[in-house]
């Protein structure tokens, strides 16, 4: 069972964060070779494409080579990273047919823009044409090259944080950079103190608002409590989960890559919750609404998502349908009829 998304590792830091580098005058430096390693494979593992001839995954990401670093100099970030990716995608045709290939981009760098990335497609030896390659080709490229940039605005938000220091006056310098085109999220730097401690950072970026809809067969308050209760919560996801099913309880599943809390729940009707991948942005949660509604033999399922990451909004789609409605279904036979 792929992983939804993967932790990501404590960074290397190489950096003088004391008093003598008041004005962020020294040269300072901090190694996200490793982080970058670990969020590329995150964000593209299990991406998906489909059409009328089938469906594409990419299954592997084979090989993630290269290194990522990040200087500070007078207030100043400046970005190095250069990566040669390879992963390797499944395609499934419409009569059940089954293709592998691969996918690589040899040139992912600060010195390159997204547009100009060679984005690679090839099937195996020995496979058959198939105009799953054409997917592959439009929109598993289009998809691939948005989780490149995905991750170059992760860089440039989520990991730099805490690297502007005080200056002398108790005010830190806005960052800046022009190393790449990417769109990149906003940042603002706050300090109310002359300490030369690291300042607070509030990450504001761009999130979108959706709603999924899928219908079950059974019971809205068996459904409700599929979401709730522990061992069911453990059987549909196949794996160990923490659930406190009550208002304020915390929950952790499939290996902590999602997590959250339950913020409102209503018997039978509805739950409120903030909910977060691991790899979003830190503290960042979407609050997601899900209600229950009797259909006389069936339960349709309202899930209503705000505060998902632009970047990240069909991954989530995805994730949903895949690891909770399909495998809720698969897991308690609520997806067939008994006759």
């Amino acid at each position: 069972m792929a992983k939804w998304g993967e932790g990501d590792p404590r960074w290397i830091v190489e950096e003088r964060a004391d008093a003598t580098n008041v004005n962020n005058w020294h040269w300072t430096e901090r190694d996200a070779t490793n982080w970058s390693s670990d969020k590329l494979k995150s964000l593209l593992l299990g991406l998906s494409v489909e059409n009328e001839e089938g469906t594409c995954e990419v299954t592997e990401v084979s090989k993630v080579e290269g290194e990522a670093s990040i200087n500070n100099r007078k207030g100043k970030l400046i970005f190095f990273y250069e990566w040669n990716v390879k992963a390797t995608w499944t395609g499934k045709s419409k009569a059940g047919v089954k293709y592998k290939g691969t996918i690589e981009v040899p040139n992912l760098s600060d010195e390159n823009d997204m547009e100009d990335l060679d984005i690679s497609v090839s099937l195996n030896k020995d496979e058959p044409d198939t105009l799953l390659m054409n997917l592959m080709k439009t929109k598993g490229v289009d998809k691939f090259r948005d989780a490149l940039q995905s991750y170059v605005g992760f860089l440039k938000t989520e990991f730099t944080q805490g690297m502007i220091l005080p200056t002398a006056n108790g005010v830190a310098k806005p960052q800046s950079t022009s190393q790449s085109k990417a769109k990149l999220d906003k940042t603002e730097i706050s300090s109310s103190a002359s300490t030369a401690t690291p300042v607070n950072t509030g990450v504001k970026i761009p999130t979108c608002k959706f709603t999924l809809k899928e219908t079950f067969l059974t019971s809205p308050a068996e459904l409700y409590r599929v979401f709730l209760n522990r061992e069911m919560v453990q059987a549909f996801t196949r794996g160990s989960a923490t659930v406190d099913g009550e208002k304020g309880g915390k929950f952790r599943l499939l290996d902590g890559n999602i997590l959250g809390e339950f913020t409102e729940l209503v018997p039978d009707e509805k739950i409120v919750m903030k909910w977060r991948y691991n790899t979003w942005p830190c503290e960042h949660y979407a609050t997601i609404t899900m209600t229950f509604l009797d259909r006389s033999s069936e339960t349709e399922l309202k899930v209503e998502y705000r505060g998902v990451p632009n970047s990240q909004e069909e991954q989530t789609k995805e994730g949903w349908k895949r690891y909770y409605f399909e495998s809720i279904k698969q897991t308690f036979g609520y997806g067939a009829r008994l006759f």
